[in-house]
């Protein structure tokens, strides 16, 4: 599950979850109401596989600003810090790697389905790192995500008819693992 500030999700104990922090929806509640949040959910920081450092949609340089303190911010309430990769970003505009735990790639669609994020993701997973896409709301996005290497994904498809549409992203999820285990040797 990912969950913001502003969304009111009830986490459950010992499921992983992911905390986002509104940015994209207009709903960042500042950096220390985020943080606040985060320290009153520090009870299930163990089980969080990742907590995003605020962005600026659209534009990594403006986020690599915008994040670089909230980073060690995040870092220090135990969670593992995400960096949102952006429009612009590229394996050489990017040095701080032991500065995060997850590479969060986001920016519009012609970002996120460059050449330039496949490769931000295959450094990242080389480093150990997680990786995660944001919103992928369709098989075909799923498949494009676990084809680069992303751990994980977010979308609202879930928001709209979720009794029918949980089946079907659990079948995406089915469809890419019979697909990945046809082409191991």
């Amino acid at each position: 599950m990912i969950t913001t500030p502003k969304q009111g999700n009830r986490l459950l104990a010992g499921h992983p979850w992911c905390a986002d922090n509104g940015v994209y929806t207009g709903r960042y509640p500042g950096d220390e109401a985020y943080l606040t949040w985060l320290r009153r959910l520090r009870p299930l920081a163990h089980n969080c596989l990742f907590a995003v450092a605020p962005d600026v949609v659209g534009d990594h340089l403006r986020t690599l600003t915008r994040s670089r303190n909230m980073l060690v911010k995040i870092r220090e309430l135990g969670y593992p810090a995400a960096f949102v990769a952006q429009d612009g970003m590229q394996f050489s505009s990017w040095d701080p790697w032991d500065e995060i735990d997850c590479l969060f790639i986001g920016g519009g669609d012609e970002f996120k389905l460059s050449r330039d994020a496949a490769e931000l993701v295959d450094v990242a997973n080389s480093l150990g790192k997680w990786t995660h896409m944001g919103r992928v709301n369709s098989l075909r996005r799923y498949r494009y995500a676990a084809a680069i290497g992303c751990d994980s994904v977010d979308g609202t498809h879930l928001t709209f008819a979720p009794d029918q549409n949980l089946h079907e992203v659990l079948q995406w999820r089915q469809i890419v693992a019979a697909k990945s285990a046809q082409c191991r040797p």
